[in-house]
């Protein structure tokens, strides 16, 4: 292989940046050398993603998607590969060209045998097109951050041309209780494979009211559900048209949860149906297991080797991850949006549950300007409950009037304001070998990490 000079420099001055940023304890270099490397040379990404000799694995979504990446990424090295992966979590173009520079040598060598990139929603029509991935799975659509990326319909239209120009030598593997995604990849080159769940005792009876697609992408008519499992995720079909839900190549049955500890699905049915037990509560992480394992058996990994590295799999940083701190134990739910606010919330009720609880709210760019959408959130489900709650971060006040409108004694609701102050009042207030549990948005989450890093508790995300 000829030496590509500007390659060279691109990924030297990447891999200096993030040493040197990591070395003055400025951050984990996450982002910063994918936009020092993609100056120099801007086919950097492009270059270095068609030297992978087992090609690369796309996986986006609003929500699941870090999680199902790293799930996996854990099947694929417990397999023998060596996984390229943006385990961070920064799925933007530069930070997908930070992780590839930082699991590369100098000569644009690769490290790993396969790649596996979480990707951002807006982001994926330019990674799919600069890493021709073999395979790409699709998570779910649900409205996000509205005031970066416009209407959930933009990024659905968006992603349908970047499937309509797929070709028949990829794969899409959809959640087909989506029926967004159902919709815009039926006509796709690509292969197209699905999961969801084939039967589920936990279903909702309406659809909440941070739904989004519950009309036919078909006809324009309301579709019916003959089962709704999570926000517009279940088995539907349409009254007018005929549309109705595809069938599933991976489905998932006999899904049990237990408490807020862990979960257990089966992927198919009969004697072939595989047995999978996860340490991941709620029903949207075992769409995230089905999602993983589902991959992982496209790609050719035996069930074993799948059972086993979703068996091992502990939480990605902030997503149901647990902390040891003053002989407390602290449970860190990341909430980026309703969906994934409400399923939580959901998780919380089902179980019962009586622990304190802290609800982070801020609105930096990353969590979205614009928090209307917590009225979008079933804070109802904490009426369930018997818990006091605390609020917390930059809208901590606006979390604590939304508590008071679910119908929540305001006895229970303690506003504690900014993070830095309130971490310590809270952690108090929990009984000593107690639990609790801490609900931040995204730069909530790295905050309250960073906090709990200072006390030595935790490694930052990068060290992971």
């Amino acid at each position: 292989m000829t030496f590509d000079v500007r390659l060279g420099l691109a990924i030297a001055a990447g891999k200096m940046s993030a040493l040197s940023i990591r070395r003055l304890g400025r951050g984990g270099g996450t982002a910063l050398p994918g936009i020092v490397s993609n100056t120099i040379d801007n086919d950097i990404l492009d270059k270095l993603a068609t030297r992978v000799p087992g090609g690369c694995v796309v996986v986006a979504g609003t929500n699941g998607k870090t999680t199902t990446s790293r799930i996996l990424a854990e099947i694929l090295e417990r397999s023998g590969l060596r996984v390229i992966h943006n385990r961070s979590g920064s799925n933007l173009v530069r930070g997908i060209t930070a992780a590839f520079t930082e699991q590369v040598s100098v000569s644009g060598q690769p490290s790993g045998q396969i790649a596996v990139i979480e990707t951002d929603e807006a982001a994926l029509p330019e990674i799919v097109r600069r890493t021709k991935p073999r395979l790409i799975v699709l998570l779910n659509l649900f409205r996000d951050q509205l005031d970066r990326y416009g209407e959930l319909d933009t990024i659905a239209r968006m992603w349908r041309e970047t499937l309509d120009g797929l070709d028949s030598s990829q794969t899409l593997l959809i959640n087909a209780d989506d029926p967004a995604l159902a919709a815009i990849s039926e006509d796709s080159p690509a292969t197209r494979l699905t999961f969801g769940f084939q039967e589920c005792a936990h279903t909702l009876d309406h659809l909440p009211h941070a739904a989004d697609a519950a009309v036919c992408r078909r006809c324009g008519a309301t579709l019916t559900y003959d089962e709704l499992y999570l926000s517009h995720l279940g088995a539907y079909h349409c009254m007018q048209c005929g549309y109705r839900r595809p069938t599933l190549d991976y489905g998932a049955t006999d899904i049990q949860l237990y408490g807020l500890e862990s979960g257990h699905l089966a992927l198919g049915t009969g004697e072939d149906a595989l047995e999978i037990d996860a340490e991941l509560p709620g029903l949207y992480n075992l769409y995230n297991v089905a999602a993983a394992a589902g991959a992982a058996l496209t790609l050719g990994m035996p069930g074993w080797v799948v059972k086993a590295g979703i068996g091992e799999f502990k939480a990605a940083f902030g997503r149901i991850e647990r902390v040891e701190i003053d002989n407390r134990q602290l449970v860190l739910m990341l909430i980026k949006n309703p969906t994934g606010f409400n399923e939580v919330l959901r998780t919380l009720a089902m179980s019962a549950m009586t622990d304190p609880v802290m609800i982070v709210i801020n609105d930096l760019d990353a969590d979205g300007r614009d928090v209307s959408w917590l009225w979008d959130v079933d804070a109802e489900h904490l009426a369930e409950v018997d818990a006091p709650l605390y609020t917390a971060g930059i809208r901590s006040g606006d979390m604590a009037v939304r508590l008071k409108y679910a119908g929540i004694s305001p006895e229970r609701i303690t506003p504690l304001g900014d993070l830095d102050g309130a971490l310590d009042r809270f952690i108090e207030a929990i009984p000593e070998e107690g639990t609790a549990f801490v609900l931040p948005t995204y730069t909530a989450m790295l905050r309250l990490r960073e906090l709990l890093y200072q006390r030595g508790v935790v490694q930052m995300f990068w060290e992971q």
